[in-house]
């Protein structure tokens, strides 16, 4: 008798960045984050557009489903009442003890009644919620291909948790033991993301850009401030309350403490401008998490024992503490995967249902996969929409063609093949530019991507030669390690150089793209130069271009000159 296929479908839903995810039969079929498709940034809504195009892709209904793996386990919130009200014995946190203990039986609640409301959209499923870190975990592992490692997940909150330490084994069948955990109100996310809120941008949104101011301020300002409130411990770290009050999951309660305003600065509101002292509060901020991102990364080698290191959680997108991990020594290599933060846990959720089951198959299609969500190749072009617009359709030499715009100075918005995973824009759905052109950083600040002027951007390099330009030492594929640069890179692409003398780096091998490796190696023949200037197909405050009239409206509404969209070129 033929044994009918197992289809499980992953969901991240109801908190942000909602995402889903599809195996059948232990193969990933796609994943792809509702906000790609429904133009909502870091949306929390139920993702209508992810699932029905997964469904759609593997000839399904929902009623072919047979488990829904949820990234969060509602029972695991309630643990945190009782443990809150000791709270209550210190005057310091005292105001919040039965707040929090409210809150997280609150959330427990709420979490539960999420569960049952994806089960009666999937009749024929049970509904199966996951530890949330242990979905980082496998999303992080699995995406590494390697059959052993330390696994180091930081981020805000899951559940309890904020910052594990596990072991992952097994490529074909993925699994991971945590040996140790850290939980709230320990946690490096909830203090960057106060930080960030204190300094005037949106929490869970804009922490890259204050990593990215960080590298303008002196740390030396701020540092005592930072050793106090994130104080290191032989298993992690502990956040000081008098600085960083526990969190309640109840609005209304700042995540800084008066005591931390009277020794750093006033909150500053987003319309004030910006000024050294914000510059060095950054920079204490960012020095701090570098620290503590190190001595976990230490931790990890010494009680795992592994030479590799995997790195999940939203902190796993500070990718300068990436770097400086990197630059230890600790580990022989350290891997981030494409899409490290909650809405990649859809990935890691739906692998912890098939690997707990019996008789498995193996999983395929996770590791060194990036290119995971819809593609529109022959999709019909209708410019009416966009009046301003023309196209023409090029001919074969499609890199050659691209390749000598760029080196004549032309801004490009690309669009071609399936969406990226993850935050980062990796040759699908990026603007490129050359790192070669006088004022490209300004123009692609202030006229394109209409952000803040200090922000930097980052370098694609063919792999091959990313030794003559960047020193990190290892392969980058996802944009999420900074790195150090040499002195051609200095002399030939300052460009891509940060204040703080590194580069978020991708580096493009033909095996992963080989369009994007076609143009850079075409690039480089017409200037000498392997590098190119890759950011996000999108303008500051909305998500990446996902589908084509997203990126049609880009087009038209900002300062890029043509759009390259599966062949057709598109100008203004």
């Amino acid at each position: 008798m033929k044994r009918t296929p197992s289809v499980i479908l992953g969901l991240c839903s109801y908190t942000h960045d909602s995402a889903a995810a599809l195996l059948l039969d232990g193969e990933l079929i796609g994943f792809v984050e509702e906000e790609r498709l429904s133009e909502q940034k870091h949306t929390k809504l139920y993702p209508t557009h992810a699932v029905d195009w997964l469904l759609d892709r593997a000839k399904l209904t929902s009623a072919d489903v047979d488990t829904v793996a949820y990234n969060f386990q509602p029972a695991r919130y309630l643990a945190e009442s009782p443990a809150a009200l000791r709270l209550a014995l210190s005057p310091t946190t005292r105001d919040r003890a039965f707040a929090r203990a409210h809150g997280f039986a609150k959330v427990a609640a709420r979490t539960l009644t999420r569960t049952r409301l994806i089960g009666r959209q999937f009749p024929a499923a049970r509904v199966t919620p996951v530890l949330h870190h242990r979905a980082h975990q496998l999303t992080a592992f699995a995406a590494s291909g390697w059959d052993d490692a330390a696994v180091l997940v930081v981020d805000s909150l899951g559940e309890r948790q904020t910052t594990t330490i596990a072991r992952g084994h097994d490529a074909l069948r993925p699994r991971t033991r945590t040996l140790e955990a850290i939980n709230d109100p320990a946690s490096l996310g909830y203090v960057y993301g106060a930080v960030t809120e204190h300094l005037g941008w949106r929490r869970g949104d804009e922490e890259g850009t204050v990593m990215a101011l960080a590298a303008l301020g002196d740390p030396a300002r701020f540092r005592r401030v930072f050793a106090h409130a994130v104080r290191t411990t032989a298993a992690g770290f502990a956040v000081n309350p008098a600085y960083f009050p526990p969190r309640t999951l109840i609005s209304g309660y700042p995540r800084t403490s008066r005591r931390f305003v009277s020794e750093t600065c006033p909150e500053r509101r987003p319309d004030e401008p910006l000024t050294e002292v914000h510059q060095d509060l950054a920079a204490a901020l960012q020095d701090r998490t570098e620290q503590v991102m190190v001595h976990l990364a230490r931790r990890a080698r010494a009680i795992t024992g592994s030479p590799r290191l995997c790195v999940g959680g939203g902190v796993a997108t500070n990718c300068v503490s990436i770097g400086r991990i990197i630059e230890a020594g600790i580990f022989d290599e350290v891997f981030v995967p494409p899409a490290p933060g909650d809405a990649g846990t859809a990935i890691g959720a739906a692998l912890a249902v098939h690997t707990d089951g019996s008789g498995l198959r193996p999983v395929a299609g996770v590791a060194r996969n990036c290119y995971l969500g819809p593609s529109y190749e022959d999709h019909t072009l209708d410019l009416t929409p966009w009046p301003g617009l023309r196209q023409k359709t090029l001919g074969i030499e499609v890199a050659e063609f691209l390749a000598d715009q760029l080196a004549h100075g032309t801004i490009i918005g690309l669009f071609q093949g399936q969406v990226e995973a993850g935050p980062r824009a990796l040759g699908n759905r990026s603007i490129l530019a050359s790192p070669l052109e006088a004022g490209v950083v300004e123009r692609l600040n202030a006229t394109v991507k209409f952000r803040e002027p200090f922000r930097p951007f980052a370098p694609m390099v063919l792999a091959e030669r990313a030794e003559e330009f960047f020193t990190l030492g290892q392969q980058a594929p996802y944009m999420s390690m900074a790195s150090g640069v040499t002195d051609k890179t200095r002399e030939q692409v300052s460009a891509v150089v940060h204040a703080n003398g590194t580069s978020r780096l991708q580096t493009v091998t033909k095996a992963q793209n080989p369009f994007m490796h076609a143009v850079l190696d075409a690039f480089a023949r017409r200037t000498g130069v392997p590098v190119l200037i890759n950011t996000s197909l999108n303008v500051k405050g909305k998500p990446i271009c996902g589908t084509p009239e997203m990126a049609l409206d880009c087009l038209a509404n900002s300062g890029l000159d043509a759009l390259l969209l599966e062949g057709r070129w598109i100008t203004k």
